[in-house]
């Protein structure tokens, strides 16, 4: 199947912790059905000491499942859900079904 949701994509919090918070989608995990979105989902991790990084506390985005997050709107920038269409020249493109607005085109 096709991915709904791509590395790039401007996205919205469903559920959760983060509910009603918008990101940028850095890392797209399919065989997981998950995703690592920027500012969501952070947790706090303890890191060592070593020669590259300092040690300390430090916070980074964990991942968040697919169904938890949807794409924005480009019109508006709510969530919509995502359809296919092929358009005239052959190309299969994503359309938002909130507005049918292509979202990559």
């Amino acid at each position: 199947m096709a991915a709904k949701i791509k590395k790039g994509d401007k996205v919205v919090v469903l559920a959760g912790r983060d509910k009603g918070k918008g990101g940028e989608v850095l890392q797209v995990l399919p065989k997981d059905g998950r995703a690592v979105v920027r500012g969501v989902n952070l947790v706090k991790k303890h890191t060592k000491q070593s020669q590259q990084s300092e040690g300390g506390i430090i916070s980074k985005e964990a991942t968040i499942d697919l169904s938890n997050i949807a794409i924005a709107d480009p019109k508006d920038g709510k969530p919509t859900r995502v359809g296919f269409k092929v358009l005239d020249d052959g190309r299969k493109v994503r359309f938002a079904k909130r507005s049918g607005d292509l979202i990559d085109g």
